[in-house]
């Protein structure tokens, strides 16, 4: 498997459980570069406890084939005999035979089609959406685009692809799952945080059926509980990141998840338990003296 992303590791990850022996060839010093580094170092341990050969840091220089063997030449002499081989280093949009340069629309081979925030592409009068022109290349962000792209060719919207919230996932085992901005973002925009962690090993269902292997890292506005970005590590990631994505897009605060009653046992508490470490923070020294006095004075 040449390629540590998402795609990557999902599948070097499923193929070793298949039961084939895997070799997952990464050119940077981790896999999932982009994700959270702690999310990326519990995936990493779960590839190698699955049996994948993973190798960081490697630059392939050629491939040749030897009778049915495949032989990846790596830099530095060594070199990788395999049976097949995946590739898994990203994609680039498909645009030809689309007619684009006679339409007047702006696009490159790499980034894609170009459009503004409500979709237009440099010919008005035509939209875009989904993988062809956006970042976010996930078939659930592809589907927000195109009822942005409705209501704004159809409907006279004024609808903007930059107030969607967009989570996604990584399918290994645990799934790793993100929404809003990583800390490295919000340091880019001059957000300061606070960051809230809690390990699944304090929650009692996660203990109860031995996946204590993950986390919930939600950041916060500093002196806020405005939301910015979460972070989760656990067997159902992706079910559970959308408490937060919807929290975020209603506006709603990590007190307020707080104050949400959470059957009990359930993973999902891990979100909540974020939500009463942030109200800890509010019961300051001047807060704890100020009870103290008033304590005193109903006594």
């Amino acid at each position: 498997m040449i390629g540590g992303g998402p795609i990557g590791c999902e599948l070097a990850q499923c193929f070793a459980r298949f039961g084939s022996k895997v070799t997952l060839l990464e050119v940077g010093a981790h896999i999932l570069s982009r994700e959270d580094r702690d999310a990326a170092v519990r995936i990493e341990a779960s590839l190698v406890r699955d049996g994948v050969d993973l190798r960081c840091g490697v630059n392939i220089e050629s491939v040749s084939q030897q009778g049915d063997t495949r032989v990846i030449n790596l830099k530095g002499g060594e070199f990788v005999e395999v049976d097949q081989i995946l590739v898994g280093v990203g994609r680039a949009p498909n645009v030809d035979g689309l007619g684009l340069d006679e339409a007047g629309i702006v696009f490159d081979r790499r980034a894609g089609v170009k459009v503004n925030d409500k979709l237009q592409t440099t010919n008005p009068k035509i939209y875009a959406a989904g993988d062809v022109c956006s970042v976010y290349k996930f078939t659930h962000a592809a589907d927000f685009m195109a009822r942005i792209v409705i209501q704004n060719a159809l409907f006279f919207g004024r609808s903007k692809a930059s107030a969607l919230t967009i989570p996604w996932c990584t399918y290994t085992e645990p799934e790793i799952a993100h929404v809003g901005m990583y800390p490295k973002d919000a340091e880019a925009s001059g957000i300061e945080i606070d960051t809230f962690t809690i390990e699944l090993s304090d929650v009692d269902r996660a203990i109860l059926e031995g996946d204590t292997d993950g986390f919930c890292k939600v950041h916060v506005r500093r002196g806020t509980d405005k939301i910015v970005g979460a972070t989760l590590v656990a067997r159902h990631a992706g079910d559970m990141i959308s408490e937060v994505t919807v929290a975020m897009a209603a506006g709603a605060g990590l007190g307020t998840i707080a104050r949400a009653i959470h059957p009990y046992p359930t993973t999902a508490d891990v979100i909540r338990k974020a939500g009463d470490a942030y109200n800890k923070t509010r019961f300051t020294p001047r807060v704890a003296k100020l009870f103290e006095t008033i304590l005193r004075w109903r006594r």
